[in-house]
């Protein structure tokens, strides 16, 4: 018989009483702030929970922050904490418009919630974290550079009256570094790890077996690679003639982009770079495609790197055009299409449809889940799983790919109940389920490749083994990246295993010499321009999700989110600012996008400003003529001053810093907001009065102007003269004499 928790706060017969989740909650409402790292199945939810209900029964009318880093994970929590918890529960994520939203988080006690939702009303000003007693940040690995969770964690630490953070994770990282920097950035003084051989732990967590499986390319893929490797190896002497690498012995991808990133720096300083940068800048792109290729060939299926090569042939690059010119590269090409053609295939895809096969047939009730880094690759696993009539179903991401539509989140809960009730024995999945989802028990996770991450390995592991014993199995090429990457995480994995449970104490990790004391947080807040007066600015919808809002939120500015026609950010009815980083303004010359952005703001405004953010404005793709010249045709031939700042940071303070000189704070008034471009010739200027009119479309506009000849004519036209025209009836016809006619009264 099981012993349930009984608690004010927590529902009846839904918490089983196990001593280490109780013992880890009391830990957390002792010692204050806490990570705790454990593997994904010892109930890390169920633990929040617990804390939670003691922190609404001691704090009165307080709330809880469930924060998590997607919106199906969002959307879980809010059905766990429902099923847990005796009190309002609710999810708010960006499907709620932000007037829902404020009324969501008033009327409800148990908030769970994605961090960029959050953290834009938090810098709208919708509401604040005055009454939330406990914060918790699932999956908090998340918690470095610019991610959410640091902005939420600050502003908590802040605004709370009551405070106290917890911190979730399978695995914070294998560097002692980025421990250390999840904890400052999320206010950690305690660390608690739990691993499976605990003696309190081990009753309830069953092992899990890892077992892998290796196989060899088969004489097909092994001549398209030979070929593959021929074609790098010129590109890579070539490279060494030119005195941008070294030696021609295999460089990773990583050693690549360093080299490429060298190369532009050298661009940026030169007056008159050398043709051999651009040459090199384009061969080292063309490096990184064949690369690329020599992965997907060796580590994916066939159909993965047909379609990447359909791709790299739909681009009009130099790199691009260049590998469709070379013999060995289009042989490659060739020989992969007429292997897809006839049904050859990765080895490992033969060896993972048998091993599939042999688990369903020991148990036709196995529930076993595929990952692969590739969405191609997993349809390529989906195709052939239909062929052999094995039910699985493709789980990924909501982000729309080719032919290939993405997963909306609706969708993604039905895939995941359709897999829960046994309409589907398998699931193959991108990343998508390696984090927070809740995925019935497993019996079986199979990795279509190894990944070269500590994290995503124990997080496909976690995914098994739930309710009785579980198996990994890993699929691998010999002598391929394959090998190298399950090497890499192996090795990852024992690092992050010393760095937590040897360097520090084995269960509880004290870091209070490193986490930021009060005064750190409160030195967050305080402003460093000499005027600390509130302003107003209006920022386009457009850059809500960039770090911009929360740099202006930390410098006392009222920020006021709109749809905007021209330009980022207004400050009067006269100043309207385009901002663009330095990488963003060297594809807008490309593009041509700068100049009709330049002319839409001298159109609109009377004080246009450009604003360029970035260290070196050279520092591109581009040659420094190209960009020279694009500035010298906005400051002359559209007379917009231009401005270059550092940082975000730096473009905050003078955003700032204009709205302090030119608003008006005696004489506050509104400021009219463009939200769509003026008509610049007259036609344009003529439909813009007509489609201004109720009930009115572009269609229906060139119609009455057509019929009427001149707008003086339509205007003055009678009710029926308007019903004679195309597309005006009754309803529209009354509304257009009722706004042209009838008196103006200012009510």
């Amino acid at each position: 018989m099981k012993n349930w928790i009984d608690h004010k706060y927590i529902n009846k017969n839904t918490i089983e009483g196990r001593i280490y989740q109780q013992n880890l909650a009391m830990s957390v409402l002792k010692k204050g702030n806490t990570m705790i790292i454990a593997p994904t199945a010892m109930g890390k939810t169920v633990i929040a929970a617990l804390i939670s209900a003691e922190r609404l029964k001691n704090y009165e009318n307080s709330k809880i922050l469930i924060l998590a880093p997607s919106k199906p994970l969002t959307l879980q929590h809010e059905k766990s904490f429902k099923k847990f918890l005796n009190t309002s529960v609710t999810s708010i994520t960006g499907n709620n418009k932000p007037a829902d939203r404020k009324e969501l988080w008033k009327e409800n006690r148990v908030i769970c919630a994605t961090p960029q939702t959050v953290e834009s009303d938090i810098i709208s000003r919708e509401y604040d974290f005055k009454d939330v007693s406990l914060i918790v940040f699932d999956e908090c690995h998340h918690a470095v550079g610019s991610y959410s969770y640091v902005y939420l964690a600050q502003k908590y630490i802040q605004q709370a009256k009551d405070q106290l953070v917890l911190g979730l994770t399978a695995s914070p990282g294998w560097e002692e570094k980025k421990i250390k920097e999840v904890s400052h950035n999320i206010y950690i003084n305690n660390v608690i790890i739990k691993s499976e051989d605990d003696p309190d732990v081990a009753p309830y967590f069953n092992q899990v077996q890892t077992k892998w499986i290796k196989v060899k390319l088969t004489p097909e893929l092994k001549e398209i690679k030979d070929l593959l490797a021929e074609t790098l190896k010129i590109r890579l002497k070539t490279l060494k003639k030119l005195g941008i690498i070294d030696s021609i012995a295999k460089p990773s991808k990583r050693e690549i982009l360093v080299e490429q990133k060298r190369l532009q720096q050298k661009i940026a300083s030169s007056n008159n770079p050398k043709k051999e940068y651009f040459t090199g800048i384009s061969i080292l792109t063309e490096v990184i495609n064949i690369m690329h290729s020599q992965e997907l060939l060796e580590t994916q299926s066939i159909k993965t790197l047909n379609n990447y090569f359909n791709k790299l042939e739909k681009k009009k690059t130099k790199a691009s055009k260049s590998l469709k010119n070379d013999y060995k590269f289009n042989k490659a090409v060739m020989l992969t299409r007429k292997y897809v053609d006839r049904g050859i295939d990765h080895p490992k895809m033969k060896r993972l449809m048998e091993l599939i096969q042999q688990i369903l047939d020991e148990n036709n009730q196995n529930k076993i889940i595929v990952f692969s880094q590739f969405r191609d690759t997993t349809k390529s696993i989906h195709e052939h799983c239909e062929k052999n009539d094995i039910k699985s179903i493709r789980f990924y991401g909501q982000a729309s790919r080719d032919n290939d539509k993405g997963l909306s989140q609706k969708k993604q809960i039905e895939v995941i109940d359709k897999f829960k009730n046994d309409e589907y024995n398998v699931l193959i999945s991108t990343s998508v389920a390696e984090e927070g989802i809740d995925i019935p028990a497993v019996d079986y996770v199979i990795l279509y490749e190894p990944v070269p991450s500590e994290i995503r390995m124990i997080q496909r592991k976690g995914r098994t083994g739930r309710k009785h014993q579980g198996e990994m199995y890993i699929l691998m090429t010999k002598g391929t990246l394959d090998e190298s990457y399950y090497w890499a995480s192996q090795r990852k994995e024992r690092a992050m295993k010393n760095n937590i449970y040897n360097a520090y104490n084995k269960n509880n990790i004290s870091l209070d010499n490193y986490v930021a004391n009060n005064e750190e947080v409160q030195s967050y807040n305080i402003n460093t321009d000499p005027d600390n007066a509130e302003v107003t600015i209006y920022v386009d919808y457009r850059e809500k999700n960039s770090n911009m809002m929360r740099e202006l939120d930390k410098i006392n500015c009222e920020i006021k989110v709109k749809s905007m026609g021209v330009g980022d950010y207004q400050i009067t009815d006269d100043i309207i600012i385009e901002r663009k980083t330095v990488e963003d303004f060297s594809k807008s010359i490309t593009d041509k996008r700068l100049y009709q952005q330049a002319k839409e703001l001298t159109t609109n405004c009377r004080k246009p400003l450009m604003i360029i953010e970035g260290e070196n404005i050279y520092h591109t793709f581009l040659h420094p003529n190209a960009i020279r010249g694009a500035l010298a045709s906005i400051a002359l031939d559209f007379r917009i001053p231009i401005i270059q700042t550092q940082s975000e940071t730096d473009t905050a303070f003078l955003l700032k810093r204009i709205a302090l000189r030119e608003q008006d704070k005696d004489n506050k008034k509104p400021v009219s907001i463009r939200t769509q471009t003026k008509p610049v010739t007259l036609p344009e200027q003529q439909l813009f009065i007509t489609e201004s009119l109720p009930g009115i479309g572009p269609v229906s506009a060139k119609s009455l102007l057509k019929h009427f000849k001149t707008v003086k004519n339509m205007i003055n036209a009678s009710k029926n003269e308007l019903k004679e025209v195309e597309g005006i009836g009754e309803k529209t016809a009354t509304n257009i004499i009722d706004v042209t006619q009838r008196e103006f009264r200012d009510e």
